[in-house]
């Protein structure tokens, strides 16, 4: 069950008991078992836990992606646009760019699909990618680039949005570690200016050290508080 409303709630997404699986019988997998949590805006948060944990799924949930089987998740701070929140950002594990667009047209995409004017969503493209160092590469087809530099689009391609929530599936996983500190430098600046709340799935414990709050997920169960920090 999902439901949101406009308001100027400091929770941006709130689950409460909710479980997730897929399939049924005894090709049943649970992917998560009554999880309750809360993000506030603001807030810096590291997901931890081994492959399979259920960490894309919590994401996933919370960005209005997956529907629960069971449980509630609920968006006070945010718009609902149908049945997903406005102002969510999801940076995935694969930056699932489109071949037929150069690194410029992929960034702004998500704009224009939100009747952001052509000129206003270029620019915003082109700064999020001089943010995160890829300027000299606007132009490029997303064949030509790297691994690293295709999740740093994909993250400027979130940024640019300039969402109130930030999702990010282990973002720094195809990088090495000096682009790796860069892009977790460029996620924290960013949210902070933007007032937003950080969420980050990530087996890397340097990521993780740099959030200010720790949940852990063990076989689809999280290790978090019901109500989680404060607004900032």
């Amino acid at each position: 069950m999902v439901t949101g409303v406009t308001g100027p709630d400091p929770v941006l997404v709130e689950c409460r008991d909710v479980h997730r699986s897929f399939g049924r019988g005894p090709t049943e997998v649970v992917a998560l078992r009554e999880v309750s949590c809360r993000v506030n805006r603001g807030q810096h948060v590291a997901v931890t836990g081994e492959s399979g944990s259920g960490k894309s799924t919590l994401l996933h949930v919370m960005a209005g992606l997956e529907v629960p089987s069971s449980g509630v998740v609920t968006w006070p701070g945010l718009v609902l646009r149908g049945d997903r929140p406005g102002g969510v950002g999801v940076v995935f594990q694969a930056p699932s760019l489109l071949p037929m667009l150069d690194v410029a047209d992929n960034v702004a995409l998500p704009l224009l699909l939100a009747d952001v004017p052509a000129g206003a969503a270029r620019d915003r493209a082109l700064a999020a990618l001089d943010r995160l160092g890829l300027g000299g590469l606007s132009g490029a087809a997303p064949e030509e680039l790297s691994g690293g530099q295709g999740q740093r689009v994909a993250l400027a391609r979130v940024l640019a949005a300039e969402p109130a929530l930030v999702l990010a599936d282990e973002p720094t996983g195809q990088l090495d570690r000096r682009t790796a500190d860069s892009v977790v430098d460029v996620l924290l600046d960013t949210v902070d200016a933007l007032g937003a709340a950080l969420v980050v799935s990530t087996h890397d414990p340097a990521v993780a050290d740099r959030l200010d709050e720790h949940w852990s997920m063990a076989d689809g169960r999280l290790s978090a508080p019901v109500v989680s920090g404060a607004a900032r």
